[in-house]
């Protein structure tokens, strides 16, 4: 197997995937996409309910694309086969269960290291998510009751009494999801759920009023036990309550020892870099979600690899 290349792409997600396309469009040919997870887009397979809809101008931001892909609204399904087809139409290497450890930067290029061996590469362009390492809460989970504690609907399962915790799409969509078939709260901290998409406050708010989800409004989590094989949720006013499973849906956070391990510079919780995406390191690039405020736009994601594409032909 080769191990080295002009360009190495570590992350198979939206702008992974944009990036080795329009450097392909542009004439490179050696190209490799590393993968930790099994399969591309892990974040979407991961953390989508099935047939969410999948929007082009992300909470109603307005994008127009700027390089060769065109991507429409659709759903979590019409969404991963747009980018399996891409990735079926061209000649590109894609290593999936090939995590990468740290990048070092050396005279030639880098060394991109992985499990087991590494890589060489002229440029490397990082563009793993946020959600690859999801927000969890201060306090503890007790060991005893982590299997009934979820990221994701993976798990759960029908006739239990489930929390989620959240005020965003993903929570939102999760509580209604489940709602047909458990007796579920949905606990937040602010008092309305107006950070989530207008249809998605329509839904919540008819599965409140219909009284197929409880809204736990301005209420906040202190402190999680075990009790009777139970997760024991103790809430800040002092009540407590019993359930079978929690799921957190509370965003994701920049994976900043990774990114430090590698010599990329964080102001804010998020990577520097300058228009053309590179990072305070000559040749290592940034993109995706770990760049943008909250995350989430994959337009955003297709014009941040078209735009490094086209930097990088004109080194």
């Amino acid at each position: 197997m080769n191990n080295d290349y002009e360009l190495a792409i570590i992350g198979a997600g939206p702008a992974g995937i944009a990036t080795a396309i329009e450097s392909y469009v542009l004439g490179m040919r050696n190209i490799v996409v590393l993968e930790k997870d099994e399969n591309h887009n892990a974040t979407i397979r991961k953390f989508y309910k099935d047939n969410k809809r999948v929007d082009k101008d992300w909470k109603g931001q307005k994008v127009e694309l700027d390089g060769t892909l065109y991507f429409m609204d659709g759903t979590k399904e019409s969404t991963l086969d747009f980018f399996d087809q891409l990735l079926d139409h061209k000649s590109l290497e894609l290593r999936t269960h090939s995590e990468v450890q740290k990048i070092v930067k050396n005279e030639e290029g880098f060394e991109v290291f992985i499990a087991g061996g590494s890589i060489r590469a002229k440029y490397v362009v990082v563009t793993i998510g946020r959600m690859g390492k999801p927000n969890k809460p201060d306090y503890k989970f007790p060991p005893s009751i982590k299997n009934q504690i979820h990221f994701t609907l993976d798990g759960c399962s029908s006739n239990e009494k489930i929390m989620v915790v959240g005020g965003g799409d993903s929570a939102i969509e999760y509580a209604v999801d489940l709602c047909s078939k458990n007796e579920v709260s949905i606990c937040y901290r602010r008092g309305t759920f107006r950070r989530a998409n207008p249809t998605n406050q329509i839904d919540i708010e008819k599965a409140v009023t219909s009284g197929c989800v409880r809204a736990l409004l301005n209420t906040e989590i202190v402190e999680l036990e075990s009790e009777a094989g139970k997760v024991k949720v103790i809430f800040s006013d002092g009540s407590s309550e019993l359930f079978d499973r929690l799921v957190y849906a509370i965003g994701g956070t920049t994976p900043s020892g990774f990114l430090s391990s590698s010599g990329i510079r964080e102001e804010e919780g998020k990577p520097v870099h300058d228009e053309n995406y590179q990072s305070n390191i000559p040749g290592l690039f940034v993109a995706g979600d770990i760049t943008q405020e909250s995350g989430g736009s994959i337009a955003l994601g297709l014009n941040h690899g078209f735009a490094i594409a086209n930097y990088i032909r004109s080194l």
